[in-house]
């Protein structure tokens, strides 16, 4: 189990660090994205027979931080539509 929150943390990092622009994103929201690409990627690399959700392979560390950028950008892009309509109100 820790293992999986250190991983998410990580895959997280990386992420952000290959999200163009700066995020405004905190450790917590950084770990919960890290982790739900992990998950993503996991799954994905089960599918293809390269291991389970649970294993640590290249393939499925690949598919998560490509996951997790998505998800990234995803939550940055929301953040800031939330912020305008506020600021418009």
């Amino acid at each position: 189990m820790i293992g999986f929150i250190v991983a998410g943390l990580i895959i997280g990092a990386l992420a952000r660090l290959f999200t163009p622009g700066k995020q405004k994103l905190g450790l917590l929201a950084t770990l919960l994205l890290g982790l739900a690409g992990s998950v993503i990627g996991g799954t994905i690399a089960g599918i293809l027979g390269t291991g389970g959700i649970f294993e640590l392979n290249v393939l499925g560390f690949i598919v998560a931080v490509i996951s997790s950028v998505l998800l990234v950008g995803t939550a940055e892009s929301l953040s800031a539509r939330r912020k305008r309509s506020i600021s418009q109100h």
